[in-house]
């Protein structure tokens, strides 16, 4: 790399360290930049959750070479790891590495990247200047420069609202102490704030379902626990997935299993129901929609998926899809208008390539809204891509990936296409 200036690697996830141990690899400087207190700060907050991804899937190959050096062992890979123990056996041990450790910023809050002396619209010799990474850590501001930045800061932070128009609904905000945006530890530290109450879940993903099954164990002691299921779907049936077609079996389990409890009238079921406000009602709140309202809900879980963030790329010529929000050689790939799989076929840098040079938005984030990631496809991201930042544009090119089928596709599938998955990197399965 020019100068050798570091790779700004944003965001310290299972991709962004991934892409850490291949530039590594590769014998590229980087410094990784995570706003949390440590690595996978945002795995942490859903730490009790079960993947339904085996570890198979959820570990990349630099990393884990580099990792056996120090004696770890790879745990067995058809095993479900909890988001806890992908963080205890896999992203700790592997930031703790002395070749990543001194690379590593956490409590690195990122307020802005932009090319030295160059705003967006100067075209002229940009791509000679370096980047420039401006981020804050204890209240100090400090200013650093790269060679290439990328963007792998994921979704997470950034959950979409409840509101059926993609906006915060009438009055959500003013309620928001009684709603939990993501999967909350139903069965743990939250069981109190549940049991026994009356609980809306929006969504129709698998989040949405691993909270009903939750719901329902904590029915089963206190049988006051009433569950409403919020969609916007025109047909329950939709949500249900793969079953035993889903090649990731316990995802597909989910959906079966969601599947039974509504046919034996366990879960009320709204749909499709598009929510516009709240509004409270004593200590209750009611979810108004269109011509409908449900009344007297305690609690709402919000699983309505997430969205990125582009605040601090501004100054940067990024593009992104106009309605997914994803990189935009992947949008015909994911967009679940079309597909109800996520048909994607392997994909590296050549997709994803931004008008700005050696700028990368990659992982979760580089789905968009799209909620079909998987941490595999990823890694394979970022592969490509520190293949192309070394000049090794061969390897760059030549991307392999094998995902597990979801048994719910709705297109004709090219024979070119590769197993898809419609999964979120975080996926749930009841543990």
């Amino acid at each position: 790399m020019k100068n050798q200036l570091p790779v700004a690697i944003i965001g310290g996830g299972p991709v962004a360290l991934a892409a850490a141990a291949q530039l590594i690899k590769r014998k590229i400087p980087f410094l990784l930049l995570e706003q949390g207190t440590s690595v996978g700060a945002s795995v942490l907050e859903w730490s009790h959750i079960r993947m339904f991804s085996p570890w198979e899937f959820n570990i990349d190959s630099a990393a884990a070479e580099l990792l056996a050096e120090t004696g770890w062992i790879a745990p067995p890979k058809e095993e479900l790891p909890t988001g806890k123990q992908l963080f205890d056996h896999y992203l700790y041990p592997l930031s703790e590495l002395s070749k990543l450790k001194q690379s590593i910023r956490t409590e690195a809050r990122v307020l802005a990247i932009h090319r030295q002396g160059f705003d967006k619209m100067k075209t002229t010799g940009r791509e000679n200047v370096p980047f420039e990474v401006v981020y804050e850590s204890n209240n100090i501001v400090y200013r650093v420069e790269a060679s290439a930045v990328i963007d792998a800061t994921g979704t997470w932070k950034s959950p979409n609202p409840i509101g059926a128009s993609g906006d915060y609904a009438a009055q959500e905000a003013d309620y928001s102490s009684h709603i939990h945006y993501g999967i909350p530890d139903i069965k743990g530290a939250h069981a109190i704030r549940y049991m026994g109450k009356t609980v809306a879940v929006v969504g129709s993903g698998h989040s949405a379902i691993h909270a009903i099954l939750l719901l329902h164990e904590l029915k089963l002691q206190n049988s006051a626990t009433t569950i409403h299921w919020v969609l916007r779907k025109q047909s329950i049936e939709e949500a249900f997935g793969g079953g035993e077609l889903d090649g990731l079996p316990a995802r597909g389990e989910l959906g079966s299993r969601a599947a039974k409890l509504v046919k034996e009238g366990l879960i009320n079921v709204h749909t499709p129901f598009y929510i516009n406000g709240l509004e409270q009602e004593g200590e209750k709140l009611n979810l108004i929609g269109t011509g409908a309202s449900i009344n007297g809900v305690d609690e709402v879980i919000a699983a309505t998926g997430a969205r990125p963030n582009f605040s601090f790329i501004r100054e940067l010529r990024y593009a992104v899809d106009s309605s997914i929000e994803c990189v935009p050689k992947l949008a015909d790939l994911i967009d679940p208008n079309i597909h109800s799989c996520g048909t994607v076929r392997p994909h590296g840098e050549t997709e994803l390539s931004q008008p700005e040079q050696n700028f990368y938005i990659v992982g979760a984030k580089s789905y968009g809204r799209a909620p079909t990631f998987l941490l595999a496809t990823g890694y394979e991201q970022v592969r490509s891509v520190v293949a192309a930042l070394a000049g090794d544009l061969v390897s760059a090119r030549e991307v392999k990936l094998h995902l597990p089928e979801t048994g719910v596709c709705s297109v004709s599938r090219p024979k070119t296409a590769l197993k898809v998955t419609s999964s979120s990197c975080c996926g749930p399965v009841v543990g």
